[in-house]
């Protein structure tokens, strides 16, 4: 497997593999320009918001490749297996944030408590 010949965006060589006749990868070729430019711009302002629809693009143009015979179906498998790793990791990642936020709260009314802060229920 051949890997792609274009550059980064900080001029670093890309690392993924190369598809198709021109050498280059799914994120590179011209011919998904388009889909890109459509998974981007359905983005939201948080991380996940921002990667999902860049998945679904990807998964999309995956299946259309391999039912149109240009990818084989053991590559396929193996981006898709890629791509769940990715989707747990994003979800890993939401989860984290969502307990750092309960830890915060919690510690801030502890501190309330603490102090005899706030209202007494029944008073």
């Amino acid at each position: 497997m051949s890997t792609c010949k274009a550059t980064k965006r900080d001029g670093s060589p890309c690392t993924l593999p190369a598809q198709g006749q021109q050498g280059l990868c799914w994120a590179h070729d011209p011919k998904n320009a388009e889909k890109r430019r459509r998974g981007a711009s359905r983005g939201g302002r948080a991380k996940a918001n921002r990667e999902l629809p860049q998945i679904k693009t990807l998964l999309e143009d995956l299946t259309e490749q391999v039912l149109a015979g240009e990818l084989e179906t053991s590559r396929a498998a193996v981006a898709n297996q890629l791509i769940n790793t990715r989707l747990r990791a994003i979800e890993v990642e939401r989860k984290i944030r969502e307990a750092e936020e309960i830890e915060e709260r919690l510690a801030a009314l502890e501190e309330i408590a603490k102090n005899g802060g706030g209202r007494r229920w029944g008073a």
